[in-house]
């Protein structure tokens, strides 16, 4: 039985668990803002995240209103006028390097999510200007009214990008218990001095993520598929 469904479970935990079947990478959002109080509803749930020795190393800008749009525009004219939809020349240059391949049953679970995203809005296989256009779509925050711009200081080096990522993920689940839609974003990433300059951001900030969010529209093609997960068995090894 899929933890999300088992009744058997305490009451906390199935409310979690339920939490975490539904959270998906929303790909597609009404214009409809979300209110500003409940953006803090959201950062306060999430600012109880653990991290190494509770440096809460994560500071995060989010923008509303005009200041989405602002970026918004700039980062797609940033991106198109960098080739970023070329998929062989784009120039990324993130703070955190990028994984350097995927191989075996990374590269097979990278491809089976990206063909099904491709299959849900209509690109072809082969069709490199429809997949160009669709990975665009990250700098134009898949429509998002929002987005959060996640950065650790530098000297806390791969602990305070670890404790990021933990506090990335409360922040999808707090959003999630309150009607919220939303995808974190590794693309931002790639165009951190960007970022950096748009945002007035330190040098010794260095940039994670972002996280676009919203209300998810519901009529369109890309919120239509979802990822799929292995089985513990796959996993987890119990030691006994």
């Amino acid at each position: 039985m899929d933890a999300a469904t088992d009744t058997r479970l305490p009451a906390d935990a199935e409310i979690l668990a339920r939490l975490v079947a539904a959270r998906h990478s929303c790909r597609g959002y009404l214009p409809t803002p979300v209110a500003h109080a409940t953006i803090e509803t959201m950062l306060r749930i999430a600012q109880g995240t653990a991290s190494w020795c509770n440096s809460q190393p994560w500071q995060a800008i989010v923008t509303e209103g005009e200041a989405t749009e602002r970026f918004r525009d700039a980062l797609f004219a940033h991106a198109t006028g960098n080739r970023w939809e070329d998929q062989k020349t784009r120039p990324e240059q993130p703070d955190f390097a990028f994984p350097a391949r995927y191989v075996g049953i990374y590269k097979e679970r990278q491809r089976e999510t990206g063909w099904a995203l491709y299959n849900s809005v209509g690109v072809t296989h082969g069709d490199r200007v429809g997949s160009g256009k669709q990975m665009l779509e990250n700098f134009r925050l898949f429509g998002a009214p929002h987005v959060m711009i996640i950065t650790t200081e530098e000297d806390l080096g791969i602990y305070g990008a670890i404790d990021c990522g933990a506090y990335v993920a409360n922040v999808m689940l707090a959003a999630q218990s309150l009607g919220i839609a939303t995808i974190a974003q590794a693309a931002l990433a790639g165009v951190s001095d960007f970022i950096r300059a748009h945002f007035d951001i330190p040098a010794h900030r260095k940039i994670v993520c972002g996280i676009s969010f919203g209300y998810a529209d519901p009529e369109h093609p890309a919120n239509g598929f979802r990822t799929t997960r292995v089985g513990l068995d796959q996993v987890v090894t119990f030691e006994t």
